[in-house]
């Protein structure tokens, strides 16, 4: 079963249960706790003159939200690291791991039913921390990028709720082996995320 198929399930599962009220107010703070599955983009970009290609990882999520206005909120997000295979022309060369803390700023549009969408738009920070290749030393460079959010809250009780979200991110990432440029690896992952949110 994918990913996509077991958000779909998990929020109609939820759906299914009675609604209940949650709205939060200007200076609260929500923590969501959850999972997010890093899919990068088909097309990785060209490496030394072979085709890239990342493969995708799930890991544990936090996110932490103020809100500035009654629907206007300032949130981080952060992850335990992604681990992603590396493959060049179909031959797997290594494994990348990487951290992509992301700030957004999310519109929540409050409403009387129990769903509550949300929309934003933020900035990404993706840093490699470990790079395992056998062809040599293989670097990948720090990436900034704009990152887009989409997602709706299902409250389970007046504090909390549960948060099924899709994530678009901008990460190109300069490429090194042995310290010569081969290319730009083109991640531009979609992250799907459900979790567990809670308002203090």
């Amino acid at each position: 079963m994918t990913m996509k198929t077991l958000l779909l399930t998990a929020t109609a599962l939820v759906a299914l249960t009675g609604p209940a009220a949650m709205a939060q107010s200007k200076g609260d703070v929500t923590v969501g706790l959850g999972i997010g599955y890093v899919d990068p983009t088909s097309d990785n970009g060209t490496l030394a003159g072979s085709k890239l290609s990342i493969g995708s990882d799930t890991q544990p999520t936090l996110t932490v939200e103020y809100f500035l206005t009654d629907t206007l909120g300032l949130e981080l997000l952060a992850a335990t690291p992604f681990t992603h295979d590396l493959s060049l022309g179909g031959t797997r060369i290594g494994t990348v791991k990487q951290l992509p803390p992301t700030i957004s700023i999310n519109y929540h549009y409050a409403n009387a039913t129990a769903f509550t969408p949300l929309v934003g738009i933020g900035l990404n920070y993706t840093t490699a921390l470990d790079v395992s290749s056998p062809l040599g030393k293989v670097t990948l460079e720090d990436s900034w990028g704009v990152a887009a959010h989409l997602g709706v809250d299902y409250a389970i009780t007046p504090t909390s709720a549960i948060r099924t979200d899709l994530r678009w991110i901008d990460i190109n990432m300069d490429t090194r082996l042995n310290g010569a440029r081969i290319g730009t690896a083109e991640v531009d992952p979609v992250i799907f995320g459900m979790s567990y949110i809670m308002t203090f």
